[in-house]
């Protein structure tokens, strides 16, 4: 499947990557064992938590994405407000900026850190839920909905959305 959706702007883009290092639809996952979770956070410049990963960070990374998954697709926001509690420090100001730094810790809990800081400053920018979980049940792709309306349900309208209407379809002819 081709994400032809441009990448999600600023600190949302790190956000959008870690999520969609899995594509289940094709039964990928990056983070699926520890070396090739650690090749993947090579790849998108995490060199630090890539070289501390053990097996109990590998799973929290894991833990993490999925919080984050269920975050954006509504679904849940606990294991997010538990993850913000224990690895983001209150909100500062540097240079006209709100930032919210992350807390001491490993690298890659100030890596899930950042991520978490990247979400809870897009829910103060007044106009959150842009970034989004594409409905389709075997995909659940993170995208950037750019639409005027902030309505978009798929993360693409050729595939998922495209077999979505195509089963609406055979439902309704097989109901007449």
């Amino acid at each position: 499947m081709a994400h032809d959706r441009p990448a999600a702007p600023g600190k949302l883009a790190p956000v959008e990557a870690f999520g969609n290092s899995a594509r289940f639809r094709y039964g990928e996952d990056a983070l699926a064992d520890l070396a090739s979770t650690q090749t993947w956070l090579r790849e998108h410049g995490w060199h630090d938590a890539a070289d501390e990963l053990d097996e109990p960070a590998h799973q929290e990374l894991v833990r993490a994405r999925e919080t984050i998954r269920g975050h954006l697709a509504g679904t849940d926001s606990t294991g997010l407000n538990d993850y913000a509690s224990r690895l983001l420090r209150p909100p500062q100001w540097q240079d006209g900026q709100v930032v919210i730094p992350t807390a001491n810790g490993t690298e890659v809990e100030r890596l899930i850190g950042r991520l978490i800081a990247a979400l809870a400053l897009d829910g103060l920018t007044g106009k959150p839920g842009r970034l989004k979980v594409c409905h389709a049940d075997d995909c659940r792709w993170l995208y950037y909905d750019r639409s005027p309306a902030n309505n978009s349900t798929w993360c693409s309208m050729d595939s998922c959305g495209a077999r979505h209407k195509m089963r609406a379809y055979r439902t309704r002819r097989k109901e007449s």
